[in-house]
């Protein structure tokens, strides 16, 4: 037996003053994980995996990943092959630039943050059709075009079309996953999609138990 089905992986929701940290919480506490919500650098290293949610602006949440000491880190653990998944504004800090401020990005992935065209309501809020393009394991089993929670006025476009995980429709079709590797970030918001986004969280702590599992061995 594998000593890893037993486990409940230790996940760090990072803080960095930009919201929603709870319900992202709450969702991986009901789906197997013990999950911490910190800003502290050491115990973001120790844990087994790490989510990177929020909501709010580009500019201010930069500068405050930068003044806790977190934005190398994020680097840092996701070249370690630490499983990350990035949430909402998660997904957009981790291409190079945003038209929504000056700051630059976390840069992990090259592209910019766009706004959405004139013609449609903005923000772009509520419940919206996904196409799954991708067998990553965090995406696996859901059904292609489900429906899924979203608020937001800006779109993550990666310059390397291979790593979007899914797509979207809102007045022009955009990335609404990308996925790569140990990394997963979803433009929509998994803890407030009801069963099918607690369902991405599942797949996101066996993911992680899978990378614990090495050290069972």
């Amino acid at each position: 037996m594998n000593e890893s089905n037993s486990v409940r992986p230790k996940i760090a929701v990072i803080d960095y003053q930009a919201g929603n940290l709870r319900s992202v919480e709450k969702a991986l506490v009901r789906t197997g994980a013990d999950a911490l919500v910190t800003s502290n650098p050491s115990t973001i290293e120790s844990c087994d995996g790490i989510v990177f949610p929020g909501q709010g602006a580009c500019d201010s949440s930069m500068v405050n990943l930068k003044n806790r000491s977190l934005d190398n880190l994020i680097l840092q653990l996701i070249a370690a092959k630490k499983p990350f998944m990035g949430v909402c504004l998660g997904l957009q800090l981790l291409l190079q630039t945003s038209e929504e401020g000056k700051e630059k990005c976390l840069g992990l992935i090259a592209g910019t943050v766009k706004r959405f065209p004139e013609g449609n309501k903005i923000p772009h809020m509520g419940w919206n059709e996904v196409n799954i393009k991708s067998d990553h394991p965090v995406l696996a089993a859901l059904p292609n075009n489900s429906y899924f929670y979203f608020v937001h006025s800006y779109y993550a476009d990666p310059t390397d079309k291979n790593i979007i995980a899914a797509t979207t429709k809102y007045g022009v079709e955009f990335c609404s996953a990308v996925a790569f590797q140990n990394v997963v970030a979803v433009q929509f918001h998994p803890e407030k999609s009801g069963d099918i986004g607690l369902k991405i969280y599942k797949n996101f702590v066996e993911f992680t138990k899978e990378s614990m599992s090495v050290s069972f061995q």
